[in-house]
């Protein structure tokens, strides 16, 4: 959907302006004629608007959170209109550094304008009204998706009758700072990464990509399961070859070159670079004011999730959010799951189903309140 032509351009947190913006979005289930049942799925970092389903037969893998999302499953399309959209910035679909600039045809690049969360939710929000809700049932939302999904309650107080905040936190802490910073120096340094300008060359900074990817992985991952997963094994033999030049050693090694050379395949440079630093930015109460106060504004109900071995975005810091709603005597519900996947939990299917009995019937309450 095409949204903020000139003259109508988006007002971006930065100060500047910025149009058209083309956003690539996908629905599930029917929206009820009183569109009272509409819930908006904000994804991840890396993620995209295919959060469910198979565009076909010949799909190797369903959409990103399809254990969770579809007919009968947590967030139930038989009851629920289910959207989600990829985000400004982003490189799927909807505009970012790689769409093409309607002044010249070429692709944004470095031109592309600085970005931040509250920036992401300005689009979806007005990409929701073009869909003619006024307020959805719920906003949920993992990781990045999580501060948006903050950023939403904050700003749009009024919009939403439920928030749903997963494995996120309203600030980032220095360590996930460094960890960001590491992965965006090895972009940038890459040789083909031509100050942001490589598209039209055949090589692209895919080495420092894949490096970024491959940090940020490690982060996503508790220790535990590294141990359980990989321990010290070897991939290739039963003996240590006592060479430097065997970049390949231990299964670890393996599974973090697979990640990496697959990353590369399916997301763009300077995507990572914007979304990484708006995740860096996103600090919710320098933005507006103290939680206990901005959170306050809204009368939606809130349900908070952490797991129990995420140390990029530790329980603590979810926790930050619950007493700033308890504070607020909003309705917050909270929970602390066991999880031996770290940051990943909640997109892990195996770990879907305790999820799912925290989210279902706290949709249903929800809609039952609304109903009445």
């Amino acid at each position: 959907m095409a949204l903020f032509a000139p003259p109508q351009r988006l007002e971006l947190a930065s100060g500047k302006t910025f149009g058209p913006v083309n956003v690539a979005y996908e629905t599930l289930g029917t929206l009820s004629p009183a569109k009272d049942n509409a819930i908006f799925i904000c994804h991840a970092l890396t993620g995209d608007a295919h959060v469910a389903g198979r565009y076909g037969e010949e799909d190797d893998k369903p959409g990103w959170w399809d254990a969770f999302v579809g007919a009968g499953k947590g967030i139930d399309t038989n009851r629920y209109f289910v959207i989600c959209a990829n985000v400004l910035g982003g490189c799927q679909g909807t505009t970012g550094p790689e769409s093409p600039n309607p002044e010249n045809g070429a692709p944004y690049g470095r031109e592309f304008p600085f970005i931040t969360v509250a920036d992401m939710v300005r689009v979806h929000k007005a990409l929701v009204q073009e869909l003619g809700i006024t307020r959805l049932l719920a906003v949920v939302g993992g990781s990045l998706g999580g501060m948006q999904v903050l950023e939403w309650a904050a700003r749009y107080p009024e919009s939403i009758a439920s928030a749903i905040v997963l494995a996120s936190s309203p600030r980032l802490n220095a360590q996930a700072l460094a960890f960001d910073k590491v992965g965006r120096r090895a972009i940038v340094t890459d040789p083909c990464f031509r100050d942001g300008n490589y598209y039209g060359h055949e090589e692209k900074p895919r080495f420092g990509l894949a490096l970024a990817r491959m940090i940020a992985h490690i982060t996503y991952l508790s220790d535990k399961a590294i141990e359980m997963k990989f321990g010290r094994r070897l991939q290739h033999s039963d003996e240590l070859t006592y060479d430097l030049l065997q970049e390949t050693e231990f299964q670890i090694e393996s599974y973090l070159d697979y990640q990496g050379k697959r990353f590369v395949e399916r997301f763009d440079a300077n995507s990572y670079l914007l979304l990484t630093r708006a995740m860096d930015y996103f600090d919710l109460e320098a933005e507006h004011g103290p939680m206990s106060r901005c959170l306050g504004k809204t009368d939606a109900r809130f349900l908070v999730v952490s797991y129990s071995k995420d140390w990029l975005f530790p329980t603590a810091e979810s926790k930050m959010i619950v007493r700033a709603l308890l504070e607020a005597r909003r309705d917050v519900t909270y929970a602390e799951l066991e999880s031996d996947h770290g940051h990943d939990a909640f997109l892990i299917e195996s770990e879907i189903p305790k999820l799912t009995q925290l989210v279902r019937p706290f949709l249903e309450t929800t809609f039952r309140r609304i109903a009445d």
